[in-house]
């Protein structure tokens, strides 16, 4: 293994002097140490991997610096546009030190939704025509790799990515951490919700879908009603919405993280302007990314209730404790309702990860689904 913080010192001593991205479990390491280390104003975790390359451009066109870019490679795909329109030799030739987390790596073990990713992350890399190394976890190897980084950065101006195999960093951990309010947990808001919410539930990747797949069977109930989208970060309010637009006589819930929200949060203004009756749209609010290191989101400094107000939402709640959240739920949901609750980060150190396969979750919930008349 190697260092985060001699990782961190080596791009900076070749120029690196910006860094944005969006945390990764592989990288949470390195990006713990970015978040002590760099400069406030040239340390920015972005709403996704596509607005992280866009301020690495832009921080390059200010100061003629190289940026560095983070992600995890299910990320790639927010990312392609600006990396070939934008930063690509054919393009504006923008220099940016890619660093992406391989989940999925051919014969490591990883969950099913990495399975795909990982099989295809050198190839994507290949076709986008951006050159690559697989990080040596040696201080000699990875003196080598960087020399090679630069040297092609040098002279072709352009995008080099560092790929990043599991436990590549021994491990750090983040000094600079944000204080919140919250006095519920994230668990202890879902098993209100999953309690007290009929119809199906749809939730959103990471630590929120693992925990209500406990939940279920702590209260020995099954899971065709819930569809756990275990990957596709951001999207899980798109797939909500849809499902209430064609099944109207059915109340559908979508459990959402601020994390997920904020990537694609255009999604909020398609659901406010379809305004579907029968969609409560519930986003546990932790600041953080907490799959992921628990690194910070910006959620905690935006009035997201104000922002699903102003995309269309009827009804707009926010809950900050367990008696808040039950009054709200105690309401009939006979409109568009958008709800904000406030909750601890973390979570247990024992929570499982669900037992069943994607495609099992798949043909139960549409079973669910077409059984509800």
């Amino acid at each position: 293994m190697i260092t985060a913080e001699y990782f961190y010192n080596k791009l900076t001593e070749k120029g690196v002097g910006f860094f944005s991205g969006v945390p990764d479990s592989l990288l949470k390491d390195f990006c713990a140490y970015i978040t002590d280390h760099a400069e406030t104003q040239n340390h920015i975790i972005a709403v996704n991997e596509g607005a992280a390359v866009g301020l690495a451009c832009g921080y390059h066109l200010a100061t003629g610096r190289i940026p560095l870019v983070y992600m995890q490679n299910s990320g790639i795909g927010n990312a392609v546009n600006p990396l070939l329109s934008l930063a690509d030799n054919d393009v504006y030739r923008i220099p940016l030190v890619v660093v992406i987390g391989w989940r999925g790596e051919p014969g490591v073990h990883d969950e099913p939704q990495h399975v795909k990713q990982g099989k295809v992350t050198r190839s994507l890399l290949e076709s986008m025509g951006i050159p690559y190394a697989v990080l040596e976890n040696n201080e000699d190897g990875v003196n080598s790799q960087i020399e090679t980084c630069f040297k092609t950065i040098s002279e072709t101006g352009s995008p080099y990515a560092l790929v990043i195999r599991k436990e590549t960093f021994s491990p750090y951990t983040l000094q600079k951490k944000e204080e919140h309010d919250a006095v519920m947990t994230r668990e202890e808001a879902i098993e209100e919700i999953a309690s007290n919410r009929a119809g199906i539930i749809v939730s959103t990747t990471g630590m929120i879908s693992r925990e209500l797949y406990e939940l279920r069977d702590k209260a020995g109930a099954g899971h065709a009603r819930d569809f756990l989208t275990v990957g596709s970060m951001g999207h899980a309010s798109s797939i909500a919405l849809s499902i209430a637009l064609q099944k109207s006589h059915l109340q559908v819930t979508c459990l959402d993280g601020d994390g997920a929200a904020l990537m694609h949060m255009g999604s909020l203004a398609a659901i406010g302007q379809q305004k579907p009756r029968n969609y409560c749209h519930i986003v546990l609010n932790n600041g953080a990314h907490d799959s992921v290191g628990g690194q910070p989101t910006i959620a905690p400094f935006i009035d997201i209730p104000a922002v699903a107000r102003a995309c269309g939402y009827t009804k707009v709640y926010q809950a900050k404790t367990k008696k808040e959240l039950q009054k709200i739920l105690a309401k009939k949901n006979e409109v568009l309702t958008f709800i904000e609750v406030k909750v601890k980060k973390g979570a247990r150190k024992d929570l499982g990860r669900p037992k069943s396969a994607p495609q099992e979750n798949k043909t139960a919930f549409m079973k669910f689904i077409k059984d509800q008349k």
